[in-house]
């Protein structure tokens, strides 16, 4: 048994292997250096060995780079690694990815260019708790909750309120599933819900739902900035108002001003801000977000307390109506003052001046008691049952207790500023949209997933956390609220039966300032927060170049900050501002977050039913009729909120999707939309193979044969122009053209070839396909063509071919040869064909017919194409006001005046609007002119092939002369071969020179002058008379009746069965057509394509 020894062999860095093989080995091992420049290069290590820094090159770079990916184990893959990465030059290069992150953190950091070279970019490291759940709760808490939580429980009940709690949360909970779905599946990077919209649903739904989101932002900054303004005028620093209401009725007026001014100064203040100095805004976002958390804990704690001490708030009321209570001192008619009852101020502002006795009083005043309710009762006091239910009011009406007594009468007009009244109508649907804006925010986590350090388990765990936080948060403040404040003040919005405070700091503890001070904070910082992210969304948009006009706001700073987008979205939110109330504007920002929402679950929906191979999401909790849901929950909620609001929003949406589809660049992102296509393509299809169409669903679907010229430019571009007349733009269209070669040799050559046909096809607006064969024949492409072009049932059912000009004149026999081929090949296939004669006389997309006709000869039944065609090219404005002529050919036996009647009937029952003729052609014996075209036809046609013999005679005598043993071609001189492929080296086989072969070499040539005197006694066939007989009868028919028409219509004859008559089928076309501008010669594919039924 033999032995074997294993000797280690030290590797030299240049192997005598390497140096025969010629290769360079490969060091893939880091060495730990750095490169300053980051693209795709291949360095060195400096021992000799290069190093890889990245798998994808540059394609330019390739052949340079060549032998620098030899590697010895790797010698079979060795002509593809510049195309092909190493596996695991691949896998280095994606654990090396990191993704940009939104915030304006890297902004700031890269103001300085210094700094940003010595700075390496820092790894994300944030997790679920500070990266997703806590920037949730800050964004989904805002000013609707301090603000106006307590008026929607007032107004709409408990019941109805946790309703609409419940209604908004499933609705963004729902979203948060689908939302969760898309950011696992794959890395995010940042950009949020317009990046995963997007790319899941296409750049049309992505730029509308992303400028929609955009819109939503912006106005939330807005609303963010009034609710700080109206904490701030009411209840911090009321004296600062600048107007003041000179009646009652002005209050809401002067206030709405106060606003404006006041908002518009906060709003400059933070562009200012955010301008500058954006690094400060995230440094604060986390004080912003303690206010949040210890206002709501205040709420918790004063709602425990009040179960045994409820704060002292109490209520005036005059009979059961509620009184503002900043307006006078003491809740009473009158006060004692040194045993002396004297009138109160209460009464002063119901009476006029004067003693008791003979003031003249308003009569409610007079006929109801003053008392003084508590109004914070308190959790143990049983006042929920009083506030389970709504008590919606009209504008103006005054908030009255229902179990107070009272005497209804009117009281005096001036005195209306007194009580506490409704200052909108409101309902259910009202509240729902007023309330919407604070079940938002839940993206705040998906806009950051740049900065987390596993976004797809931090995204969906953080974001759905944060969800029922707030909304266990909402459904527990609307009880608490409803069982611990009394019903009028819960109703009265701006605290004015509570001595303006704010209502719910009435409730929390320690203080009431602790709610207002960490309310004004929380908003102010979540303005601020908008006003920062709203810019970078628009810069993100209009950076991916989606939407032209929109481009100029994707430059910024130097150092990356959206300066114009700053601008455009304080301009938006100064429109907010000037809305002035915060009520009009959360319904406002309600529709956009919701059309964001919808998109969000539609994307998801489309992506789990299509089962697209790429949808494979790490979070597995979501199902596409969850998504289906939220989608239906989201329009419901747009239509209840605010249905005009619903439909200006879906109008704004619609707009910016069609100016995307119509002027936007073209992406390919691999979205839904382009799979939903297919899916629905595919179904298309399959349907369509279940059998022909029906000839009322027939159409004519265009295979389009152009002919390149050798700079690969459209020889005839009429040809497009008329296909895009006859088409209007429906139905299918597919171009061809052949390229004569090797499919390996030309396949760049045939890329080149499409791309000129479809850019020739959106010059002359052509909607349709474009299909480019190579092959080693011309005839065998357009066989190949006509056979495989289409796919099921979508298969071209008609030919369009140009005519072959020249043919007369060319010694070359394969272009005409190669026309009738293609007829053959037609009729075999049962297609229809048109073959446009003069097509470069035929009129442009941007010329008009204002008068003229289309002519059509229709001579024989071709299933009804003749009638069909002038019809649809009618429907293009080019033809649109010519007029249509038929005219049919009787002979001697036919009662022309019945075919006319039924002609005209039958074109009535076909709804075809034209004038009719019958033309009579007489027999008549066969004319010498014919019979002489017959002959010169004839006598052509041996001339040629006589030349083509001698032609070929000669080649062979001087190939004889050259070499005794010459080497001459074998095969029929007219083979299809020859033809086909002339320049191709003749088959070389060796011949033995003898006697007997010089002799009649020599006999050859002296036949020629025989030949000739052959030719001149040449008498024409009697077949070939009798057609040339109807071509020239027909044509001098149709030249006169015809000739000044816009375009005549012709049936085509068929090719001779025999094929040694090919040429003089092409002179008999050639005669039929001769004299006319415009021909457009039709022959059917067999089969019916016009009906007179319904």
């Amino acid at each position: 048994m033999p032995h074997f020894t294993v000797v280690p062999v030290k590797d030299r860095s240049q192997s005598s292997y390497d140096s025969l093989e010629g290769l360079n080995r490969v060091d893939y091992r880091d060495t730990g250096q750095d490169y300053p420049d980051h693209q795709d290069t291949v360095s060195s290590d400096g021992l000799g060995n290069h190093k890889e820094d990245s798998p994808f090159l540059n394609s330019a770079d390739a052949a340079s780079k060549k032998n620098d990916f030899y590697d010895r184990n790797l010698a079979l893959f060795e002509e593809e690694l510049d195309i092909r990465p190493k596996v695991s030059s691949l896998l280095s290069r994606l654990v090396n990815y990191t993704n940009i992150t939104q915030g304006a953190k890297e902004h700031e950091e890269e103001e300085s260019a210094e700094a940003s070279r010595r700075k390496t970019p820092k790894s994300p490291n944030m997790g679920t708790l500070m990266g997703v759940y806590l920037p949730c709760l800050q964004n989904i808490f805002g000013v609707i909750l301090f603000l106006r939580l307590t008026w929607i429980v007032g107004m709409a009940g408990i019941i109805q309120s946790l309703l609409i709690v419940l209604m908004c949360c499933s609705c963004t909970m729902l979203t948060a599933i689908s939302m969760s779905a898309i950011a696992t599946n794959g890395v995010v990077p940042a950009g949020g819900a317009y990046f995963m919209i997007s790319r899941s649903l296409g750049p049309e739904f992505g730029g509308a739902v992303g400028l929609c989101f955009y819109l939503g932002t912006t106005f939330a900054s807005a609303m963010y900035i009034l609710g700080a303004i109206e904490i701030f005028l009411k209840y911090l620093v009321p004296q600062a108002a600048i107007f003041h209401a000179t009646d009652p009725h002005g209050s809401d007026s002067a206030m709405l001003n106060n606003m404006r001014v006041y908002g518009s100064i906060c709003l400059s203040l933070m562009a200012v801000v955010v301008f500058v100095g954006v690094k400060y805004v995230n440094k604060l976002a986390s004080l912003f977000l303690a206010c949040v958390i210890i206002s709501i804990v205040s709420i918790y704690a004063g709602a425990m307390k009040s179960m045994t001490h409820p704060p002292e708030f109490p209520i005036c009321m005059l009979g059961n109506r509620t009184l503002v209570r900043d307006r006078f001192d003491v809740c009473a008619k009158t006060v004692t003052k040194d045993n002396i009852t004297a009138p109160s101020q209460l009464w002063d502002m119901f009476c006029l001046m004067g003693n008791m006795s003979s003031a003249q009083c308003d009569d409610y005043f007079i006929q109801n008691n003053v008392t003084e309710i508590q109004g914070i009762p308190g959790l143990a006091s049983g006042i929920i049952r009083d506030n389970m239910w709504g008590n919606y009011q009209q504008k103006g009406e005054i908030l009255e207790k229902a179990g107070l007594t009272s005497v209804d009468t009117h009281g005096a007009l001036e005195n209306f500023g007194m009580y506490v009244s409704a200052d909108i109508a409101t309902s259910f649907t009202l509240l729902v949209g007023i309330f919407f804006p604070s079940a938002t925010g839940i993206m705040a986590g998906s806009n950051r997933s740049g900065d987390l350090r596993d976004a797809q388990k931090s995204i969906p765990v953080g974001t759905i956390l944060a969800i029922t936080t707030t909304s266990l948060v909402y459904i527990s403040s609307v009880v608490l609220f409803g069982a611990c404040i009394e019903g009028v003040v819960l109703r009265d919005k701006f605290g004015d039966a509570v001595r303006n405070n704010l209502v719910v700091g009435t409730l929390s503890w320690p203080s009431p300032w602790v709610i207002v001070i960490g309310s004004f904070f929380s908003t102010v910082g979540a303005g601020l927060q908008s006003l920062t992210g709203a810019p970078r969304l628009l810069q993100a948009i209009a950076k991916d170049n989606i939407i032209p006009f929109l481009r100029v706001f994707g430059h910024g700073k130097t150092n990356g900050e959206p300066t114009w987008a700053l601008l455009l979205t304080g301009l938006i939110a100064e429109l907010g501002i000037l809305i002035a109330s915060l009520d009009m504007v959360a319904p406002i920002l309600s529709m956009f977050f919701l059309m964001c929402y919808l998109f969000v679950n539609l994307a998801c929906a489309v992506q789990t039913l299509l089962r697209t191979p790429n949808w494979r999401p790490r979070f597995r909790y979501y199902h596409w009729s969850l998504s289906f849901l939220g989608m239906s929950m989201c329009l419901a909620l747009m239509f209840i909120s605010s249905w005009y609001y619903a439909i200006v929003a879906m109008g704004i949406a619609g707009m910016i999707y069609k100016y995307i589809e119509y002027q936007g660049a073209e992406k390919e992102w691999g979205d839904g939309i382009r799979g939903l296509s297919l899916s629905a393509a595919r179904y298309a299809l399959l349907r369509l193979e279940v059998g022909p169409p029906h000839t009322k669903n027939w159409r004519p679907q265009l295979l389009v044969l152009l002919k390149l010229d050798e700079d690969l430019h459209v020889k005839y571009p009429r040809l497009l122009t008329f296909a895009s007349q006859l088409k209007a733009g429906k139905g299918l269209t597919i171009v061809g053209s052949v390229i004569q070669g090797n499919f390996l040799d030309s396949y760049g050559e045939m890329q080149a070839a499409e791309q000129a046909i479809k850019n020739m096809m959106d010059i002359e607006r052509v909607k349709g396909f474009c299909q480019v064969v190579v092959a080693s024949k011309v005839r065998e492409g357009i066989v190949h063509l006509i056979q495989s072009c289409g796919l099921g049932g979508m298969k071209h059912n008609t030919v369009v071919m140009g005519w072959p000009y020249g043919w007369r004149q060319s010694e070359d026999p394969r272009a005409w040869k190669t026309f009738i081929n293609t007829v053959r090949c037609t009729t075999a296939a049962h297609l229809a064909l048109m073959v446009p004669k003069n097509v470069s006389f035929y009129p442009s997309n941007h010329e008009r017919f204002t008068d003229g006709n289309i002519d059509v000869w229709w001579i024989v039944h071709d299933g009804g194409m003749l009638m069909l065609l002038p019809f649809l090219l009618k429907q293009h404005k080019v033809w649109r006001k010519c007029r249509m002529r038929i005219f049919t050919v009787a002979q001697m036996d036919d009662n022309s005046i019945q075919m006319k009647k039924d002609l005209a009937t039958f074109l009535y029952q076909l709804r075809i609007e034209a004038e009719v003729e019958v033309v009579e052609m007489h027999d008549s014996d066969i004319s010498a002119y014919t019979y002489e075209r017959t002959l010169m036809m004839e006598q052509r046609s041996q001339m040629l092939r006589q030349m083509r013999l001698s032609s070929a005679e000669r080649q062979r005598e001087a190939q004889l002369v050259k070499d005794r043993h010459s080497l001459v071609r074998m095969g029929s001189l007219y083979s299809d071969e020859e033809e086909e492929v002339v320049e191709a080296p003749p088959e070389k086989v060796q011949m033995t020179w003898t006697r007997e072969r010089c002799e009649a070499e020599r006999r050859n040539r002296n036949n020629a002058p025989e030949n000739f005197r052959e030719l001149m006694s040449l008498k024409p066939d009697q077949s070939n008379v009798r057609r040339m007989h109807t071509a020239v009868k027909l044509n001098e028919v149709i030249v006169n009746r015809s000739h000044d028409a816009r375009l005549v219509l012709l049936n085509m004859p068929g090719p001779p069965r025999n094929t040694d008559g090919d040429e003089n089928y092409m002179e008999f076309l050639e005669v039929l057509t001769e004299g006319l501008e415009r021909v457009l010669l039709v022959r059917g594919g067999g089969r019916e394509v016009i009906t007179i039924y319904s």
